[in-house]
This record gives C-alpha cells, structure tokens and sequence, in this order.
C-alpha cells in the first residue's frame, strides 16, 4: 500500500515556474500526484515540469477567462479528471494607497484576486465531474493586518479569504474542500528583490532584522508547500472554508 498522500491525484498549480507555486508542485508530485505545472511563463514550467516525473507544463495567464479554461480542459485531456486546484499565482508591487494609480491597482488585483476567481470558477465544474477535490488558495496574514506599501496586494489578499469561504460553503455538497493557506513573508523570488526598495521607502535600515524581531526569520517555500499538501490530502477531510496561518507567531505577537 502506498503512503504517498496524493497518489495519482490529478493537480493543478498556477505560478509554478517559481517561488512557493514550484515548492508545491514538487512537494505534490513527491506524493504521488501528477502535477500541471502551469506558468505565465512559459519557459519556467516546462523547466519544472520537466524535472518531475509525470508532470507537464500548460502556459496560463489566470488574468485571461479563456485561458484559464483551457488550463483545466487540458488537465483533464490528459488525465481525464481533476482533483485539486491551487490557484497560486501571484504579484506585488511596493506603492503607498495615496500615490496608487488605477492601473497598478488592477496590475495586481486581476492576477491575485480575479485569476483565483477564475481558477476556482472553471476547476469546480472538472472537480465536481470527478466526484469532489480539494482547492487550495493563497492568501497572507497580510488579509488580517496591515502592511504598508502593499495595500492592493493585502486587500486582494482579504478577497481571496473570502471567495475561499464562500466557494467551500457552495461546493461542500459536491464533496470539494477549500482552504487557503496565509503565510507571512517567506524567502522568495518575489520578497527578496523588494527588500531594499521596503528599506528605502520606509527608512527602515534593515528589513532583515524586522523580520527576525517580528517573526523569527523567514519562512520557507517548503514549509508552505507541507501545509498545501496537507489540506489537499484526507488527512484534512475535516478542514473546509478555514484559514491557515504560517506566519512565525507574527500575527499574535503585539511586540
């Protein structure tokens, strides 16, 4: 008997080409699923896909209704099912709220809160069809709290929290759990060039140490991606419509 946890589940992740969408993607081909590692970038989720055995590679821009559409239809051409949807991608862009304009606003909120709408809205018809499934959304402890610079990021954030919540309330008939996972800052691609541009713009000489007074260190692509496999196996049959913090004890702590 196997004790992979997601043997043979049919998976797809979006933003997998890097960052946590890559630490997921391996962390659920590890166990067994058979991943669609699904990119914007093209070129990045071949690379993936390629290092791991049954994966292939679909490119989607989740802004794109068609696109994400066909992201699922290709999933299930090639497995004839879905079982789990992880609608990571993501961007960020360092802006205070009083200097925003519009088009950076919805630079990030089409890719971070319309494309998991989107995922969710064309993955819970396959996942119905296959009898149930988990999805996992990306949220960040930046839905419960503020951080400056990063308002249109937060409040997309908070969106998710609560599509999350409402699809999980919809699909619990059809046997479908939904959960997101609300991380803290953890060390990847899209944090780590933003530190000095967080320093210069809050005067702050060293981010770094932030981050160590506030939440002990960095969390790591992996230790998000545990999580994620967790609530898509059964071992969390229980979990739906929650919110999992991952923030280091950042989010209780008032020093």
């Amino acid at each position: 008997m196997s004790t992979k946890l997601l043997q043979d589940k049919v998976a797809i992740v979006t933003g997998a080409g890097r960052g946590l969408g890559e630490a997921i993607a391996r962390a659920y081909a590890a166990e067994g699923a058979k991943v669609i590692v699904s990119d914007i970038d093209a070129g990045a989720a071949q690379k993936v896909a390629g290092s791991l055995s049954g994966a292939v590679a679909v490119a989607c821009d989740v802004r794109v209704p068609a696109q994400v559409e066909a992201l699922v239809a290709a999933a299930i051409r090639q497995h004839g099912r879905l079982d789990i949807m992880v609608p990571n991608a993501g961007i960020a862009t360092l802006s205070p709220l009083a200097a925003t304009s519009y088009e950076q606003w919805r630079e990030v909120t089409s890719v971070n809160l319309d494309g998991v709408f989107l995922c969710i809205r064309y993955a819970a018809p396959a996942l119905i069809a296959a009898g149930g499934g988990a999805i996992v959304t990306m949220a960040s402890v930046t839905a419960k709290g503020a951080v400056p610079l990063i308002g249109s990021y937060a409040a997309a954030k908070a969106g998710v929290m609560s599509l999350t919540q409402t699809a999980a309330v919809e699909l619990r008939a059809h046997n479908i759990r939904v959960n997101a996972i609300l991380p803290a800052f953890i060390e990847t691609d899209m944090v780590r060039p933003r530190k000095k541009e967080f320093e210069q713009m809050l005067n702050i000489p060293d981010f770094d140490a932030v981050i160590a007074q506030r939440q002990g260190r960095y969390g790591t692509p992996e230790e998000v991606a545990h999580l994620a496999v967790f609530l898509a196996s059964e071992r969390a049959s229980f979990s739906n419509g929650s919110g999992f913090v991952l923030d280091g004890g950042v989010s209780s702590s008032l020093l």
